[in-house]
């Protein structure tokens, strides 16, 4: 059996391990957010895309180009850009997706009595 060193050689090398296991854990919380900043700017984008463009001044909000253009452009930051999920362009992009989702859907929606899947 060989000798072993004792406490801290094993602390040694805890320590040592966990500017790795750091690297790793930040990697996979960054990609899953830029999945999830994804997919939010891209429904949104996408729904904006399929609305009627007479609707939005009607509930009171920017108009379709606007939208558009604001989730175009943070939806292009944040998958080309460079910047991730994480930079302020992200965080931006997710904002907006949301604001349009959670605001403008529901008063489009409401507009329309409700029909459609969306």
């Amino acid at each position: 059996m060989p000798p072993t060193r004792g406490f801290r050689h094993k602390l040694h090398r805890m320590v040592s391990a966990a500017p790795l296991f750091y690297q790793d854990v930040r990697l996979v919380i960054d990609l899953a957010l830029l999945v999830f900043a994804v997919v939010v700017e891209g429904v949104a984008f996408v729904h904006c895309l399929t609305q009627r463009s007479d609707a939005f001044p009607a509930i009171g909000t920017l108009p379709k180009g606007g939208w558009l253009l604001i989730l175009g452009l943070c939806l292009l930051l944040t998958l080309v850009g460079g910047f991730g999920a994480t930079s302020i362009f992200g965080l931006i992009g997710i904002a907006a997706a949301l604001i349009y989702l959670l605001d403008v859907r529901i008063g489009l929606r409401d507009l329309t009595d409700g029909k459609g899947f969306w």
